[in-house]
């Protein structure tokens, strides 16, 4: 009797089947880890874009919106673009995740909103507002 050394084709097809089976678990729950992770990322830029726009206002006297300034006069730029030197880290370092759009109604009300694009968009979007009040597509998601 031989003493072979060795995978049978079972055994080798047992590890395989095993390897596959961690595999359809561990993805999926990698990939929402990674959207929650993403959401929370742009819960922190919409805490940054709404100090930032508070930062403006005390400064400039109106929230920071596209293409005018605080009398209503044509000035060059995105809010974005504004805010990003009084944001430090702005929230376009998250842009591949999400979109932002600054909705100014007076020159005391703004609303800021996050709109998920790419592998995030059944995601929802997020919004905040010149109060600090959170909104969302799915409002359990402001807490998860």
């Amino acid at each position: 009797m031989k003493n072979e050394k060795g995978l049978t084709l079972i055994e080798l097809l047992i590890v395989i089947v095993i390897i596959g089976i961690l595999a359809a678990v561990a993805i999926p729950t990698y990939t929402g880890y990674m959207v929650r992770a993403r959401r929370a990322d742009a819960k922190t830029a919409l805490e940054q874009i709404r100090a930032a726009q508070e930062m403006w206002r005390a400064e400039k006297g109106c929230y920071a919106q596209d293409g005018v300034n605080c009398q209503g006069n044509p000035l060059a730029g995105t809010a974005e673009a504004k805010l990003q030197n009084t944001m430090g880290a702005p929230a376009t370092t998250i842009s591949i995740y999400y979109s932002w759009s600054f909705t100014v109604k007076t020159a005391n009300a703004f609303t800021a909103q996050g709109t998920p694009v790419s592998t995030q968009s059944a995601d929802g979007w997020l919004a905040i507002n010149q109060n600090g009040d959170k909104t969302s597509q799915f409002p359990d998601r402001w807490t998860k």
